[in-house]
């Protein structure tokens, strides 16, 4: 199990205003953010964290939230100068910052790549004025597109787009236009993914009228088509790229590797290189009881059952438009495909999956259907 990769994500989770779709673990800022100690707990917290690293080099490196371009450069390099310290890692190593226009500028995404930030995922969800109104957006189109001129002015060649579709009376052809604005600018990464309705998030609680099923299917058609045609790969459910620029960071979730995870609410997995064992852990969620000295940062440690491994390994690979290998699989698990056998007939009778000694893969009517495929391996 030594080759098991190890990323790093850290939370930084305040944001101007809590968009109403939002279920992450943020919350508006109030008050004077207080960079320098919460910078001083997720050092405190990465060094509790170090053990079970066991030796591993860092695979990659996420910054997300919340919002984490309310942080200055200055505080994103400290955060970088001491995980280095702790953590050997390559120049190639990806490291990715969140950002949202409106809390941006050009000298401090400069300042982001000065400290080590080579690669920024931007939320711009859309071009459409009426459209980010309805999403509480705290920018409008023309700081969107500032905000991407910005991070190309700063010198930044490896950046992901986050665009939403089956808005609220949106239509197909407005759907098509926030993708045809989005190439002009060739980024490497779109993030192309619906609006769902989440439990605990205002639309949750007074639902927007989004359009039917069969309108949001068309529209992910053509625009998979589109994206198609600009030499953009879908190699996830909502993940486009151009060749060789997929997110190393979410394919590492997606293909079952370790992660460690520090910040308010962090989530992790680390998998015992000895023993096989996987343990999953999250931190402490409000950022008040996380910077409480008094306050423990690991809220929960819960060991991976045998009997959930293969649940949870499909949750994350079969999300995946590339062939799941038996092989990763039980690398990351410590299990043998043979024991899935029966629910492998059922669904490839059923004209779900594609399956063979070496690998695993949905049919396109698999696809319709990720969640039922997914349930089976309950």
């Amino acid at each position: 199990m030594t080759r098991i990769p190890l990323s790093l994500y850290i939370h930084l989770p305040w944001c101007v205003r809590k968009c109403p779709y939002c279920d992450f673990n943020s919350h508006a800022l109030r008050d004077a953010l207080p960079e320098d100690a919460y910078v001083a707990a997720l050092m405190a917290d990465l060094a509790e964290e170090m053990p079970h690293a066991q030796g591993r080099r860092l695979h990659s490196i996420f910054f997300g939230g919340g919002t984490p371009s309310l942080f200055s450069a200055a505080g994103i390099a400290k955060i970088l100068k001491g995980v280095h310290q702790q953590f050997a890692f390559d120049d190639s190593c990806e490291i990715t910052l969140e950002a949202n226009p409106g809390t941006v500028e050009q000298t401090r995404f400069m300042g982001y790549r000065q400290a080590g930030v080579n690669r920024i995922s931007l939320g711009i969800q859309s071009f459409n004025e009426e459209h980010l109104k309805a999403l509480g957006r705290i920018h409008g189109s023309d700081e969107a597109h500032r905000g991407i001129d910005a991070v190309q002015a700063a010198g930044f060649d490896n950046f992901n787009l986050d665009l939403m579709h089956g808005l609220s009376a949106q239509t197909i052809e407005q759907a098509l236009q926030d993708l045809n604005t989005a190439l002009t600018y060739a980024p490497t990464h779109l993030s192309w993914y619906q609006l769902t309705l989440e439990p605990n998030t205002l639309f949750f609680k007074k639902p927007p009228t989004l359009p039917d099923e069969d309108l949001i299917a068309v529209m992910q058609e053509q625009g998979r088509a589109l994206l198609a045609t600009h030499g953009y790969s879908q190699y996830e459910v909502s993940a486009y790229s151009q060749a060789q620029k997929q997110c190393q960071h979410n394919l590492n979730y997606w293909q079952f590797g370790d992660y460690l995870g520090i910040g308010a609410g962090a989530h992790g997995k680390v998998t015992n290189l000895t023993t096989g064992q996987i343990t999953r852990r999250t931190k402490t969620r409000h950022p008040k009881d996380y910077l409480n000295p008094d306050s423990a940062f690991l809220a929960s440690s819960n060991v991976i059952s045998t009997q959930a491994l293969a649940f949870e390994f499909m949750l994350n690979a079969l999300r995946l438009q590339q062939p799941l290998s038996w092989a990763l699989f039980t690398e990351r698990t410590g299990l043998s495909p043979h024991m899935l056998q029966p629910v492998l007939s059922s669904l490839q009778k059923k004209g779900l999956v594609h399956n063979n000694e070496e690998s695993l893969i949905l049919t396109a009517h698999g696809r319709l259907f990720l969640d039922d495929v997914v349930s089976n391996f309950l």
